[in-house]
């Protein structure tokens, strides 16, 4: 009930809405953008920033029907912190017992593809192509089921199921 109170806040530009949201939500974004931004943890403040900013720009497009709001800010969070790991991850540097070491940016890349991948591999074939075109390409559900021929209610459904599957394995 509160999260109905929250968008229905931040939609009429009601500053108390941003306030309930980083009572009950700050822990929680914190914590997903510290797992996804480490070791760049010196950006997480700057992230955090950038988080609510976006959730208040873009309540509009959340939408009750697909997402939960608690699932939705964290897809928010996971995703800006992976952002702001590809920005700045070629400028950092670690000064370990006074050796410095570089942390190759092509590395950094491969090891989050390779993430993604491990991920996606619990899916079939369809499911994974259709998480990799909507949630890593940026293709709309509109377009996807255009080309394969389905509608966005069936793809909202699939995603949905792959979602459910991956949080089930990843909670064990």
């Amino acid at each position: 009930m509160q999260d109905k109170l929250i968008v229905k806040y931040i939609k009429k530009c009601n500053q108390k809405g941003m306030e309930m949201l980083i009572d009950s939500y700050n822990g929680l974004l914190t914590s997903v953008i510290r797992k996804h931004i480490n070791p760049l943890l010196i950006y997480e403040e700057e992230c955090i920033s950038d988080v609510l900013f976006l959730i208040w720009e873009n309540i509009e497009v959340f939408d009750s029907k697909q997402n939960t709001f608690k699932n939705w800010i964290c897809a928010i969070a996971k995703y800006k912190a992976i952002d702001y790991k590809r920005k700045y991850i070629s400028k950092l540097n670690l000064d370990i017992d006074n050796n410095i070491f570089y942390i190759d940016e092509n590395l950094a890349r491969v090891e989050i593809e390779e993430e993604i991948n491990e991920i996606l591999n619990f899916l079939n074939d369809k499911d994974k192509e259709l998480f990799t075109r909507y949630y890593l390409d940026g293709y709309k559900l509109e377009e996807i089921a255009i080309d394969t021929k389905t509608n966005v209610s069936n793809l909202h459904s699939r995603l949905s199921r792959g979602r459910k599957k991956i949080r089930k394995i990843f909670s064990k």
